[in-house]
């Protein structure tokens, strides 16, 4: 690999964007392509399966073989609010590989002994994203059910085209909450793809179980994006 194009991959790596360094194994030349880079054929296909997956391997494409280095930033999960949901989803995340960070800036829920070993802010939503900006490889739910803790969060989430946004409440909690977006200035394009009722419909009641029911849904989003599958994020 050329300087340029390590110095290229590295800094779309610091930027926590996805790259796919593509190699001909035919001549040696390689070029990195980011994701939403337009690419035609079978070749195109194949790096946009490998966008999704993070998987790395040699493909067949237009009568050449090339070999596809995926470099994906790890997906995150950002719950706002630490509440029952919270506690169980946590190790359920860490244990599928997405790391999960909580905010909520009521002191009395937000404790190191509700949530050991859980990366914990006792702020607002709104310091907290100040110096931690969301981006296309993160994750948000929002489950307080609080709309001064909830609404800058999402509409934060929207803006940076998080991968999955969800929100928790009935439907006519959500119609609220849509006419409190649309005044904080999100499109209606950008609102529909907040998933609420949170969660994929499994039936799920308890918080353990509405748990499971959101990291389903956030890992099915993750993995199809760019894709039309329902219950993925739009």
């Amino acid at each position: 690999m050329d300087p340029y194009t390590l110095k290229t991959l590295n800094a779309e790596r610091r930027a926590r964007r996805a790259a796919i360094l593509v190699t001909d194994l035919g001549d040696g030349r390689d070029r990195i392509v980011r994701e939403g880079d337009h690419v035609a054929g079978d070749l195109g296909t194949a790096i946009a399966k490998a966008f999704r997956s993070g998987n790395s391997g040699s493909v067949e494409a237009e009568g050449r073989t090339f070999f596809l280095n995926a470099h994906l930033p790890q997906p995150r999960l950002l719950v706002i609010g630490a509440v029952h949901i919270s506690q169980a989803l946590a190790p359920m995340a860490r244990i599928a590989g997405y790391p999960l960070e909580i905010i909520d800036p009521r002191t009395a829920f937000a404790t190191p002994d509700r949530f050991p070993d859980v990366a914990l802010h006792a702020e607002w939503p709104e310091d907290v994203l100040t110096r931690q900006p969301l981006d296309s490889y993160t994750a948000l739910a929002a489950v307080t059910h609080d709309p001064k803790i909830d609404d800058f969060a999402l509409k934060a989430a929207l803006d940076a085209k998080c991968f999955y946004v969800g929100a928790l409440g009935s439907r006519k909690t959500h119609a609220k909450r849509v006419e409190r977006l649309l005044a904080l200035g999100a499109s209606a394009d950008q609102i529909a793809r907040i998933h609420a009722p949170i969660g994929l419909d499994i039936g799920a009641a308890s918080p353990a179980e509405i748990a499971v029911a959101i990291l389903a849904q956030t890992i099915l989003a993750f993995r199809s994006r760019g894709l039309d599958v329902k219950g993925a994020a739009a």
